[in-house]
């Protein structure tokens, strides 16, 4: 990468090591590249706000990368506001998606505004953007625009339903892209209505699918020395993990019906209640069915023909729940689950999520840390999930103040002097 490779933020390390013999002759200098994190050195111009593109750049932040993130001068991204707040008035999610990040103001509708914006754009590895299709083209920096200025620019754009068809124009959000992708349809109790999941489950995946395609296309601009172009659907996210389960569909033409906490392809497979809360019982595996049956003392159902495989026992599925449930209702989550685990059942309680925050393994691998906030002090917010042994990710972040970034960004970077940086501000470009 042009930009990667004429870093000084990346240590070169010089070290000199001595034959067993010694002497000058025998002495070799050999360079390597320290690297603290996987993406140290990449840098990402970040024009997104809201979830599912700030998302993805945290991901790119929390693997080392640095962010640039474009926000409007005086109020910044709009999530900044969004509840719940801190006693001080920081946002949560905000804090949540935009740790370490560098934050500078610009107003790309005034032409010098837009100025700076290429030559940020000219500076960067990746640009990424989450505004309606169209809005980067009208403000002037498109792909078409990005590509001629930087042509190794890996350019990312996440949206509701991509960049081109018959719906690409339509406003969305997160529940829009759960229900058009298919998710609602199949979430929820038989002849219940339709459900989304408990979360943002598609502006994650839309951030989540942003990130995959962009290493991908990093990689392929090492290779080529080229860049290109991404078009991220939360439609498409939410589809294809929605498909798999229920692509007999395109067979059967039977619309999919929901299941609730089952698992079309095996039983049980789910939640089932006990006497006092929940327990959930996994099985794939004859191995396992029988584990089951030997759990619950019911050994004489082993060669009932109705449960013989997995295929039988789904088919049968409200008569292995009616075996399972009639164990169940005598005991305990305590005592069932002491019980499935001695037979190697795979299985777990339901907890809530005040337990789950309590969780001795959560815990053991910091996915709960405290955090410095500008205005907050201390602030629990989420662990990385990236658990490397060379790279590990890194949350370990506060959030950036509203332009908190502009002189080092804008003199630092692009060259300005301070005067300068004054007259834009007074005039409202940053």
């Amino acid at each position: 990468m042009a930009t990667l490779a004429a870093r000084e933020d990346i240590m070169l390390l010089r070290y000199r090591t001595a034959a067993a013999a010694g002497g000058p002759d025998n002495t070799k200098v050999k360079e390597r590249y320290i690297v603290a994190k996987a993406l140290e050195g990449v840098r990402v111009l970040d024009f997104t706000q809201y979830l599912s593109g700030p998302h993805c750049t945290s991901v790119l932040c929390e693997l080392g990368a640095e962010i640039i993130k474009v926000e409007r001068p005086g109020t910044g991204d709009p999530e900044r506001v969004a509840a719940p707040l801190t006693p001080k008035g920081e946002s949560y999610q905000f804090i949540s998606y935009n740790r370490g990040k560098k934050s500078v103001t610009l107003n790309m509708k005034d032409p010098e505004g837009l100025e700076l914006a290429k030559k940020l754009t000219a500076k960067c590895d990746i640009l990424v953007e989450n505004y309606a299709p169209g809005v980067m083209k009208r403000m002037g920096l498109d792909y078409e625009v990005a590509s001629k200025i930087n042509p190794g620019i890996v350019y990312a754009s996440i949206s509701g339903f991509g960049q081109t068809g018959p719906r690409c124009n339509e406003v969305s959000y997160d529940v829009v892209g759960q229900a058009m992708g298919g998710l609602m349809s199949v979430t929820g109790y038989e002849g219940g209505e339709p459900l989304k999941a408990g979360i943002s489950l598609a502006d994650y995946m839309g951030g989540y699918n942003a990130v995959i395609a962009i290493l991908a296309a990093l990689h392929y601009k090492t290779v080529t020395g080229e860049g290109q172009y991404i078009d991220i659907s939360m439609q498409d996210g939410i589809w294809a993990m929605v498909f798999p389960d229920r692509a007999d569909y395109f067979d059967t033409l039977i619309p999919p019906k929901r299941i609730g906490n089952r698992l079309s392809s095996s039983a049980p497979f789910g939640s089932y209640k006990a006497k006092d809360g929940y327990v959930v019982v996994c099985t794939i595996t004859d191995s396992q069915w029988q584990n089951v049956l030997k759990a619950i003392g019911r050994e004489d159902l082993s060669d009932d023909e109705r449960f013989a495989t997995r295929v039988l026992r789904t088919k049968n599925m409200a008569a292995v729940e009616e075996v399972l449930n009639g164990w169940l209702k005598e005991k305990t989550v305590e005592e069932a689950l002491e019980t499935f685990k001695k037979y190697k059942v795979p299985c777990s309680p339901v907890p809530t999520f005040e337990e789950v925050a309590n969780d001795p393994q959560i815990l053991h691998r910091e996915m709960i840390i405290e955090v410095e906030q500008p205005l907050s002090g201390k602030v629990k917010v989420s662990g990385s999930v990236y658990k490397m042994s060379k790279t590990p990710g890194n949350r370990r972040y506060s959030i950036p103040l509203v332009g908190q970034h502009n002189e080092e960004i804008y003199c630092g970077l692009l060259g300005l002097d301070k005067s300068e940086l004054e007259r834009l501000a007074a005039k409202g470009v940053i």
